[in-house]
């Protein structure tokens, strides 16, 4: 099983908080995506046994992240229903789509035929899909989101532009 949570953080704290996931949570910093967009930092989790494995594990210990603090301050939870290929090199950005619900997997199917795409997962929560997708630079990634916006079933589309940051910075 795969999920995402995406995180949107207090001004300022989303170096606390990657430091807290990286160090505290000892997550791998290749599931770790510091994003430019509505969600400031995105989390894959993939070999998951369980949906109960996943909110104890964590999104329960996530949403705890400096709670004193407030540094986070929305979650997003995304359970895969039918997953892509695995990520084979970093993407450039994310697209968070929605779909006719009739389209959901035709849409799917689609993306993973554009060279662009390296990943679409179907996911349960406030997206029908989320994609991947590689780019050489800002003008190939707007090329690349016109050409999938195109797609017959797509309704809504939010691209997030992965940060070219280390996500694990000098600390």
């Amino acid at each position: 099983m795969k999920a995402y949570m995406g995180l949107t953080c207090k001004p300022g704290a989303y170096n606390e908080v990657l430091k807290k996931l990286l160090i505290g949570l000892n997550i791998d910093q290749q599931n770790v995506f510091l994003l430019f967009g509505p969600v400031d930092i995105l989390v894959r989790f993939t070999n998951l046994t369980s949906v109960e494995e996943f909110v104890e594990k964590w999104v329960n210990p996530i949403r705890m992240i400096g709670a004193e603090d407030d540094l986070i301050t929305k979650t997003m939870s995304l359970i895969v229903a039918c997953e892509g290929p695995t990520l084979a090199e970093k993407p450039f950005a994310f697209l968070f789509l929605n779909t006719k619900p009739q389209s959901i997997e035709d849409v799917r199917t689609k993306l993973l035929t554009l060279p662009e795409v390296l990943s679409a997962d179907s996911v349960l929560g406030p997206f029908d899909v989320i994609c991947s997708v590689k780019a050489e630079d800002h003008e190939d990634l707007e090329t690349s989101v016109l050409l999938i916006q195109q797609i017959t079933g797509l309704e809504s589309s939010v691209t997030s532009i992965v940060s070219p940051r280390k996500v694990l910075p000098d600390w």
